[in-house]
């Protein structure tokens, strides 16, 4: 007869004393309701010893098998005829190193056969499954906990964190030396990790030197715990340390650290299927890390260069105001096309230059030219008074280079003359700068000139202004005057406007005017898209003087 299925459940018929049985590969074994073994196969004798016709079910069989036995005999639904069906609950255990399911079934005079299936191979293949299962799911969890930030500090803080959760009792990461310190992440499984600087030789520890420098980690059975310098265990971390594995954290080029797992001592060593699946946490992390640290290098480098590339702050220079708005076409790019600067003069009897221009097109690619024109110009700047040899001199610079964009620019030489303020200005393809005097008029600065970076010869024309007290000249970009918006959404903000804005802010101080131009521009464009937008402000101040002798009292202003 077929041994019977597996199930938690067996249903069978009345099986006679013996049988095919006998002879079934399975091991069989018959007991009656006094627990004594009545008769067994070749196959059950082999696997358990002193199971023999006579003996106790109590006294050689494993227990567990012994106490299905009773259970069944005891509770069991004894059948009353033959044919009758009888329900016994299957029942599992450990005969040696292998695992066994009992199937029972019942035979005559109330006699319970046991069928042994080895399902060993079924538990272990079950198990890996199951572990595989809950690997996967933490590498999982773990890649989007790790991914989450492109912060170097958080990044580490939680490799440690989910290796002493997952992993070991606890975690210790490693990051490359910086100077003569090491950055650690230190975690206990259910506890906050945390972070510190190290100064010692990582050589002390087995195998961490060459994780450091990408090799593969040394089997964990080659570390003796006892060896391990006092810095590497945690605060929190209760008991000796059993076992400890080091892996490489894998970067992207380059290595991005060491991970150490420990382990309290008691319990399992690391197996060599955990020092694996160790290595495949450290992949993500490593890559994870490595992310964050191409991200902070890259950061700072970007820091660096903004600093040059955005607009600087203007303040009063040699006795004039000076004052700037900058907006950018798009919020992800602070830096586009359109520039300014101020260079002031060496003495208050030497002219500052003011430089704004806009390069074609935007973006980086446009702020990469903008930057050169910038240094370019604060070369040429002995020369400040002479446009024209400037804008040669600039545009044989551009016409030199690689890039293929063009620029428009305008000049200003700026020098205050006891109240007054000299201007030199000087247009090379740019709007025309406006003037708006203390009566409210605005006055168009009749300057022209050719594109710079275009033609072999750049023609300019300069003319002179002067403001009184309290006076402004703007120079703008034609972002301002191109910006579309509107009721409609489509109408250009147009030059008209911008005089008309601009004559409504006689008397200002050039940071209110430039404030009120770019406040009503953006409100002309609502949520529109827009060009880049510079604006500079160059004011000639109100004088004061004293109307005491002794200079103590408040001053009034003069025109």
């Amino acid at each position: 007869m077929a041994p019977p299925k597996e199930s938690s459940t067996t249903i069978i018929h009345e099986q006679p004393a013996s049988g095919a049985w006998v002879a079934a590969p399975y091991p069989v074994v018959v007991a009656d309701g006094s627990g004594t073994v009545v008769e067994v196969n070749a196959a059950a004798a082999f696997l358990m010893d002193g199971v023999v016709p006579g003996a106790g079910m109590t006294d050689v069989a494993p227990s567990w098998l012994a106490e299905a036995h009773a259970d069944a005999v005891v509770g069991g639904a004894v059948p009353r005829s033959p044919g009758e069906a009888g329900v016994l609950p299957s029942v599992r255990g450990h005969i040696g190193d292998h695992s066994f399911e009992a199937h029972p079934s019942w035979g005559r005079d109330g006699q319970v056969v046991w069928w042994l299936v080895d399902d060993t191979d079924q538990r272990l293949a079950e198990a890996a499954l199951s572990t595989e299962r809950e690997r996967a799911t933490f590498l999982a969890e773990a890649s989007n906990v790790l991914m989450a930030s492109l912060n170097t500090e958080r990044c580490m803080l939680a490799t440690a964190r989910l290796a002493a959760r997952y992993l070991a009792d606890a975690a210790v990461v490693v990051a490359p030396a910086s100077g003569r310190t090491m950055p650690v992440a230190h975690a206990v499984a259910g506890q906050d990790a945390t972070r510190a600087l190290v100064a010692d030789d990582p050589s002390l520890v087995p195998g961490l030197s060459e994780a450091l420098q990408g090799f593969p980690p040394v089997p964990s059975r080659w570390i003796d715990p006892v060896t391990l310098p006092g810095w590497m265990l945690p605060e929190g971390f209760t008991g000796p340390i059993g076992s400890v594995a080091v892996t490489p954290l894998p970067g992207h080029g380059v290595p991005a650290g060491a991970l150490i797992l420990l382990r309290s001592n008691g319990r399992a060593e690391f197996s060599e299927s955990e020092e694996l699946f160790a290595r495949q946490f450290a992949a993500r992390a490593g890559a994870a890390l490595s992310a964050a640290r191409l991200y902070a290098e890259q950061s700072d480098i970007t820091r660096t260069l903004m600093r040059d590339l955005l607009p600087p702050d203007l303040h009063r220079v040699n006795g004039v105001e000076f004052a700037g708005g900058y907006q950018p076409a798009g919020a992800r790019e602070p830096v586009g096309g359109d520039f300014y600067d101020v260079h002031p003069g060496g003495t208050e009897s030497e002219p500052s230059l003011v430089v704004l221009g806009d390069v074609c097109g935007k973006g980086l690619d446009a702020a990469v030219l903008t930057g050169k024109i910038r240094n370019t110009v604060q070369a040429l700047t002995p020369m400040a008074d002479d446009h024209q040899k400037m804008l040669r001199l600039l545009n044989g610079a551009l016409l030199n280079s690689h890039h293929t964009r063009f620029a428009t620019l305008v000049l200003a030489s700026v020098l205050r003359t006891e109240s007054q303020v000299r201007l030199r200005l000087t247009s090379a393809g740019h709007p025309a700068p406006l003037v708006v005097r203390n009566d409210g008029r605005v006055e168009e600065a009749a300057t022209h000139g050719t594109l710079v970076g275009a033609l072999p010869h750049v023609e300019a024309r300069s003319v002179e202004v002067h403001l009184q007290p309290g006076e402004t000249c703007l120079l703008y970009t034609d972002g301002v005057t191109e910006a579309r918006g509107g009721p409609l959404g489509n109408e250009l903000f147009g030059e008209e406007r911008l005089a008309r804005a601009l004559s409504g802010c006689a008397g200002l101080p050039g940071a209110a005017v430039v404030e009120r131009i770019q406040m009503l521009a953006s409100q002309w464009l609502r949520d529109g898209r827009h060009d880049d937008m510079a604006l500079v402000a160059i004011t000639a101040p109100r004088t004061t003087h004293l109307s005491a002798v002794n200079g103590h009292t408040r001053g009034r202003y003069t025109a």
